[in-house]
C-alpha cells in the first residue's frame, strides 16, 4: 500500500494514476470524496478529511509502505504559514506513529533558505521537521516553478491583452510540468531505492524567461505580439486580492518574486541529467491554449 496526500491535486493525482496503472495499491487522500472518486473507480482506496487532522492522517498512512506528502495549497488562508505549521506537525506525528519508512515530500527550489522566500519558507521548516525523524527515509523534491501557474493568468490575457507578474521579464529560470514532478515522485515511492535524507532538484527541460514563455502562449492562442508585463510587488499583490486571493497570500507571493527576481531563489544544482524533465513549454502550450480558447 502506497498512500498519497493531495490526491485530487497536481501531482497528487497524477501520482496515484500512475502507481494504479502500475499494479501498486493506494490510499488516495484528500479533503473532497467528488474529486477521488475517479481514483477510486480506478481501484484506489479513498479517504478524505483535514490535513491538520493528525488521526485522519495516521488512519490514512497507517500499513502504507511509502507515502507521499505535501502541504496543500490555500489561496484563501488568513495566515498561511500558521496553516501549513499545523499541517506539517500532523503529517510528521502520523509519520511517526505508524512507523513509515519511505517518504516523498514535494518541496521547492528555494526551500534551503529558512525566511525571505515567501511561502517556501514553510516548505523549509518542513523539510527540517522530517530530517529530525529517526529511521526515515525521506526523498525531499525540489522542483522549479510549475507550468501550471500560467493558468492562473490565462484571464488577465483574455480580458486585457497582456500577460503579467511581479518577476522580472527576462530572468531564466527553471520551469517544469507536474506531469515530471508526479513522474519521479511516483517511480521514487514504487522503488523505494535511496536511504536516509535525499534532496532532488527537478528543474524541467530548460530555463525560461517569462518574456519568452509568454511570446510561446501568443504563439499558440493566435496572439502572436503577446507582451508580457512586470508589475510592481504592490501592485502585484493588490491585483491577486482582487483575484480572490487573501493579503497573507498575496504578500507572501509578492515576497517570493522579490526574492526570484534578486537571485535569492534559484537551483543550487545547476541543470544536469539528472534534474533535467522531458516535457518542453512548448508542448505544454498546447493544453493552456485550449483552457484558453475555453474559457
Amino acid at each position: 500500500m502506497i498512500a498519497v496526500m493531495g490526491a485530487s491535486g497536481h501531482t497528487g493525482g497524477q501520482i496515484s494514476a500512475w502507481l494504479l496503472q502500475n499494479g501498486e495499491k493506494v490510499r488516495a487522500l484528500g479533503r473532497s470524496a467528488d474529486r477521488l472518486a475517479g481514483l477510486q473507480r480506478e481501484g484506489a482506496e479513498v479517504l478524505t478529511g483535514d490535513a491538520t487532522d493528525a488521526a485522519m492522517l495516521t488512519q490514512g498512512f497507517r500499513g502504507a509502505e511509502a507515502v507521499y506528502t505535501l502541504l496543500p495549497p490555500d489561496p484563501q488562508s488568513p495566515d498561511l504559514r500558521k496553516k501549513w505549521d499545523r499541517e506539517g506537525e500532523a503529517i510528521v506525528k502520523a509519520i511517526r506513529a505508524c512507523g513509515v519508512r519511505y517518504v516523498v515530500f514535494l518541496s521547492s527550489i528555494g526551500a534551503d533558505l529558512p525566511e525571505g522566500t515567501g511561502p517556501i519558507a514553510g516548505l523549509h521548516a518542513q523539510e527540517e521537521r522530517l530530517r529530525k525523524l529517526p529511521d526515515l527515509n525521506a526523498l525531499i523534491l525540489r522542483p522549479a516553478s510549475f507550468f501550471e501557474n500560467f493558468y492562473a493568468t490565462l484571464g488577465l490575457i483574455k480580458h486585457q491583452g497582456i500577460n503579467g507578474g511581479a518577476i522580472a521579464p527576462d530572468l531564466r529560470l527553471p520551469m517544469i510540468a507536474t506531469r515530471d514532478i508526479a513522474e519521479v515522485a511516483a517511480r521514487a515511492l514504487k522503488a523505494r531505492d535511496w536511504t536516509g535524507v535525499v534532496v532532488r532538484e527537478l528543474l524541467g527541460a530548460r530555463d525560461l524567461t517569462f518574456a519568452e514563455a509568454t511570446r510561446i502562449i501568443g504563439a499558440h492562442i493566435g496572439k502572436p505580439d503577446l507582451q508580457y508585463v512586470q508589475f510592481p510587488y504592490a501592485d502585484f499583490a493588490s491585483s491577486l486580492v482582487q483575484m480572490g486571493i487573501s493579503a497573507n497570500m498575496a504578500g507572501l507571493y509578492a515576497e517570493m518574486a522579490r526574492a526570484f527576481n534578486e537571485g535569492k531563489i534559484k537551483s543550487r544544482e545547476g541543470g544536469r541529467p539528472e534534474n533535467t524533465t522531458p516535457t518542453r513549454f512548448e508542448d505544454f502550450a498546447q493544453d493552456l491554449a485550449r483552457a484558453y480558447q475555453a474559457a
